[in-house]
């Protein structure tokens, strides 16, 4: 018993060591100072729903949430229209979140 105490100290240590490491790595690797903000943070809704044609952009519910435009379709796309609209999304640098009944494209 007094061996395995032994090995799970020695082991405790090192992990212990090693996280250490690993936060002085990130110290070095962070900005310093204000980070610049971009245009995908900046941009309005008014903005994101430019990017999309009126046929397009009537299928969409566009809201802000959490520093991030949300889009939630108002009905069902079909694949067409949704590769459409993941094209888009994707070259103004946003994303498809799925998330079953919550799924949504994100910017």
């Amino acid at each position: 018993m007094n061996e395995d105490r032994k090995a799970l100290l020695v082991i405790r240590n090192g992990l212990t060591s090693i996280v250490e490491g690993l936060n002085e790595i990130l110290k070095e690797i962070e900005p310093k100072g204000p980070v610049a903000t971009t245009t995908k943070q900046t941009a309005s809704i008014k903005d994101m729903r430019s990017l999309f044609p009126s046929e397009l952009e009537e299928m969409l519910e566009f809201t802000e949430e959490k520093g991030s435009i949300k889009i939630r379709p108002r009905q069902f796309l079909g694949s067409e229209n949704f590769a459409k609209i993941a094209s888009i999304i994707r070259e103004a640098g946003g994303e498809y979140v799925s998330a079953g009944k919550e799924s949504h494209f994100r910017l």
